[in-house]
This record gives C-alpha cells, structure tokens and sequence, in this order.
C-alpha cells in the first residue's frame, strides 16, 4: 500500500522521513498564510501543515472542508515549541505536505464529526456512516474486535472447537416470539432464526464435541430497551463431563484474560457466590448491584408484634417488613420521599413508611407505635446513624423484594453511591427450577425445560402439587452478574431421559407436544447422551459496561432503535406483491 502508516500512528521515529498518509479532514485552521488540517483516520489524527511556498499545494490546500477525503505526502518534523499535544501519540510531530491529493469531497455535513456531538440519536443512526467516524465511537468497536479476538484464542487454547448453527430452524418456545422466515419451496411454512443455539449445542454434545463455542446472532422479537436489541451477539460454550463448577472456572478465567488482555486490568478471582435466596433477600434482585450498601435488611420477627397496624396486619398474614438505611436522609424533602412512595407503587408495594434518625433517635409520624426496644432494634438492624433515612415496606416478599431492590438502585444513582471505575462480578446460584404462574395456575420452568434439577432434590418432583414442595426444587443452574447486569447464564442439563420426562410431565407438556416442539433433541437424548452444561454471555451488554455506554446500541455498528427500525436502511420495509405470490402468502389489503 502507498500509505506509510496510520495517521494516529506517525511518531517521533518518522522526523525527517517522507510519508504518505490518508484520511479525513478533521479540521482546517488558516494561520496568517499558513493551513494547518488535522487527518483523522481510525487510528487517530495528524496535523499536517500547508506553506505558501508550494503555490500549487497550498492552492489546493485552501479548498478544504470537513470530511474531505485526502492522499498527503510529504517530510515529518518536529513540531514547533510550544506546539506539542501531549494527548496524541502523533502529538510530538507534523507533516509538511508536499503532495496533496483531494479523493473526495464531502458537502455540509448534518452534524459535527466530534465526541461532543449533541445531535439526537435518530440522526446519528439515520447517518450512521458518518457517526462510525467519530473516534469515540471506533474506539469502542476497536475494543470490541480486541475482545473478540482474545475470546476465540482463550477458548481454542483451551480446547473449544468453534462450530456454527444454523439460522435457519424450526420455532420452539424460549420465551420471547420468534422471526418467522417463511419458506418458498415449502410454502405454508415457516423457519425461525435462533433465540439461541440451545438445542443444537446439546446435540453437539451428544455428537461428541466435548468443547464448542460459537460468537453467535441471535434473534428476539421483543419490546426493546436500552440494553436489548432484535439481533445481538452472544458468546455460547457446551462442555461435556462437566458440573457447575468446571463451568464457571472457565467463564472465570475467560473474563480475566480479556480484562488483561484488552483493558489491561487485573481481575480476581474466584467470583464470590451468592445463593439466589440471598441475593433476593439483601438486594432484591437476582442480579444485585455490590458495588455498594444500602443493602435490605428483613425486620419482620423484629416488628411482627408492634402496634403499627400495617405492618402488624402484614407479618400476620404471612407478608413481610423489610427496610433500608439510605445516608444523606436529611437531603431528602417530604415531597421526595412521597416521590419515592409513588415510584415503589409501580412494584406493586401499597406504601413506604419512613423515618430520619436524629440524635435524639428515630422521628417521623409513625414512631410513636413503636416501643423503645423496637425502635432500638430497626437501628441495630439496619445499623443506623444520625442523618439516615430509615425506608420500610411491608408487603408479600416478591413485592417487597422488587420495590426495595428498585429503591436501593435509585437512591445510590441519586446521591451517587455507584463508584464509575469498579467491575465487581459475581455468580448468582440455587435458582429454583420452577416458578409458579397464577394466571395458568401451573408451574413454568425458570431458565428452559432442559435444566437438571439438583441431584438432591428430584425426589421432590413426585410432591410438585404442593406448591411449597415445588418451590424448594432447586436448579443446577448459574448467573453470572457484574455491576448489576446479569452478563450471562447457563446450567447444566439434563441428560437422563426418565428425568426429562418428570420435568415435562411437571410442565404440564404432554408426550405428544414434547415431541412436536422438542422431538429431534429428545431422540438425540436416547442416545448414549453425556452429563454436559453451559453458557451464554451477552457480548454488546459486556462490551457496553466495560466501556461505560449506558446502551448496547453503543458497540453495534448498525442497531436499531426502540421501534426496531434502522433510520439507516429504512427497514423493516414493504416488499412486492410478486414476493409474496412466490411465498404463498396472502395479505389483507
């Protein structure tokens, strides 16, 4: 190639050398008869100077817009004193151009080529050719390809074999709605791309792959958030002979070597593990957030007998009181607290009693039916001090779980609790396997029906009918969460087919349906299937949070928005009567 090296790349090593460089112009300064552009390609920018002295040159010099398109050759200098720009690696030098080539011109651009650009994000993905050119936006995609690229040698060092599923495959339910593809050559019906590769991983297994992994696409019609997309990207794993803790061993030394490798940081571990009970208990949420306190602490045996009559009523009835200690509680107005009453209501919760500690002990409208040993032990309890707010809801212990798990997130983002610069990881575990579905009056399955139950606790599938019984089934299943973010999940499957058939049958999925939905699987299971598990990770949520972005749609380089639409593309769009005669498909209108 002509070009020497990357703009962002030519250093002091190049004085007094001719190069030739290409790029963008990132901007144009004229310096009493001089013109200085900065050249910006991926690597970075490079200030090249234009002197009067070349006539021809300069001429053309004094042409230049933003996003230009350029082909520079000339002699790197040392920059003049005073000059230098100690934040670039090109910082030290210039290029005194001597040939100069415009590539291509660019017109009136819809928004600046800047990292300080405040243009709505409807314009930058309707554009999203030029807003890729940021260089704030490469560097995340640059960190994604290192990820990437770390992830794939880790695991082929490790005796992963990469092997591709198809998109391509039969709808099964995984608990969002599929993309239907219809198909032409077999009209009237219809293939759906992957939520997952879950079944053809396993099958994988039972082919005697005893490693795979795959960087793989997946496909979710679902109502949009900031941290999900229609298509995403996850990084799958199947292991064969293996229990939970082989799979997370591998998970674990997966992250730290990407966090040396493409961040440079150390990471330790083992992750600490936290039983999906407790994880609801003190932080009410199966994906807590550590990295700091405000932690729930459970005051129902403390206050069961007190003479508040809402939380009296509650703890009788089999509910519970529950609270936390937010710091800084006299920033708190009567306004703000009724604020933080309103917001706990969209969980569900009937009400938020409060009190601020003062030095003379607990004050609020409500302390006066509480006895002196009472209020001694919430302070005890929730190891109270001057200045706290004291935060209590008594509810059903779901309902007190997701309102105090919201409140304690909002509170630390209010008053700025979170630290920025810390991934703190841990391992959620002891799900249980079924969870109890009020409307269908029946048991669904947690994660999918392919997640062995602890061994220990299949017996209890012969009792499911006692929802207490069924409750206590515990699945050999793992979360793995940072910062609050559930990065990922798996579990080890079920490979015994007598088991497989307990777990439908506690389902409530007859023989007949099994086999329509799941029979290819099922039949690989009768052969000689190993013991195996597994995961997936998020890969555009893990590069987000390592990156700081609040949104996935930060490292995709063509997302769509929460419409699920591509400004860029305009899709999803019509297509033509002819396609759909072809299809066999008929439509309305």
């Amino acid at each position: 190639m002509e070009r020497t090296n990357y703009c962002g790349l030519i250093n002091s090593s190049y004085i007094g050398k001719k190069i030739t460089a290409f790029g963008w112009v990132h901007s144009r300064r004229d310096h009493g008869g001089v013109v200085f552009i900065d050249l910006r390609d991926r690597e970075g920018v490079l200030q090249v100077v234009f002197q009067p002295e070349n006539k021809e040159v300069f001429s053309t010099a004094e042409k230049l817009r933003s996003e230009f398109v350029l082909k520079v050759s000339g002699t790197v200098r040392k920059r003049p004193e005073g000059t230098v720009n100690p934040n670039l690696f090109s910082g030290e030098v210039e290029v005194v151009a001597e040939e100069l080539v415009i590539i291509n011109q660019a017109p009136g651009l819809p928004f600046e080529i800047s990292d300080y650009t405040e243009t709505s994000e409807e314009m930058r993905l309707k554009y999203r050719y030029l807003d890729l050119r940021r260089p704030a936006v490469q560097k995340n995609f640059i960190l994604r390809h290192k990820m990437l690229q770390k992830i794939r040698q880790h695991l082929s060092d490790t005796g992963f074999l990469e092997i591709e599923t198809p998109f391509l495959t039969k709808s099964t339910p995984e608990g969002a709605r599929d993309f239907l593809v219809p198909s032409r050559m077999n009209q009237g019906n219809y293939f759906a791309l992957p939520q997952s590769p879950q079944l053809f991983k396993q099958i994988l297994m039972v082919s005697g792959f005893d490693k795979y992994f795959q960087i793989v696409r997946c496909f979710r019609d679902e109502d949009l958030r900031a941290d999900r997309q229609p298509e995403f990207t996850q990084v799958d794993l199947e292991m064969s002979f293996v229990d939970e803790n082989d799979v997370m061993g591998v998970i674990e030394g997966l992250l730290a070597v990407v966090f040396k490798e493409a961040l440079g940081k150390e990471i330790k571990t083992p992750f600490l593990r936290m039983p999906y009970s407790e994880a609801m208990l003190r932080f009410g949420s199966d994906k807590p957030d550590t990295r700091f306190a405000l932690e729930i602490s459970d005051l129902t045996q403390e206050l069961k007998n007190c003479g508040f009559k809402v939380f009296n009523s509650v703890a009788s009835s089999g509910g519970v009181i529950r609270a936390i200690c937010a710091p800084y509680g006299d920033k708190f107005s009567r306004s703000e607290i009724e604020d933080l009453t309103q917001f706990v209501a969209q969980y569900g919760a009937k009400g938020l009693a409060w009190m601020k500690v003062t030095d003379k002990g607990p004050e609020s409208n409500i302390v006066k039916f509480f006895s002196a040993d009472e209020l001694a032990a919430i302070q005890n309890k929730l190891g109270s001090k001057p200045g706290d707010l004291l935060l209590f809801l008594a509810d059903s212990a779901d309902v007190a779980a997701q309102g105090l798990g919201a409140l304690r997130l909002k509170i630390a983002k209010q008053l700025g609790l979170i630290p920025k610069d810390k991934f703190e990881f841990l391992w959620v575990v002891d799900f249980p396997l079924l969870e109890w579905d009020n409307e269908e009056n029946r048991w669904n399955a947690m994660h999918h029906p392919f997640t062995s139950p602890k061994l220990e606790d299949i017996p209890l599938l012969d009792s499911v009918s006692d929802r207490a019984a069924g409750s206590r089934i515990r699945a050999r299943a793992y979360d793995i969460i940072l910062n609050g973010t559930e990065l990922g999940g798996g579990s080890i499957r079920i490979h015994r087919e007598e088991v497989q058939e307990k777990i439908f049958s506690t389902l409530n999925i007859g023989k007949e349906d099994a086999r329509e939905k799941f029979g290819f699987l099922l039949d690989a299971l009768t052969y000689g299937a190993p013991p195996h598990g597994g995961i997936a990770l998020g890969f555009d949520r893990f590069c987000a949070l390592l990156l700081g972005e609040e949104s996935i749609r930060e490292v995709i380089a063509f997302p769509k928005t929460q419409k699920a639409t591509c400004p860029l593309s305009g899709a999803p769009g019509q297509v033509s009567p002819r396609q759909l005669r072809e299809l066999g498909i008929k439509t309305g209108k």
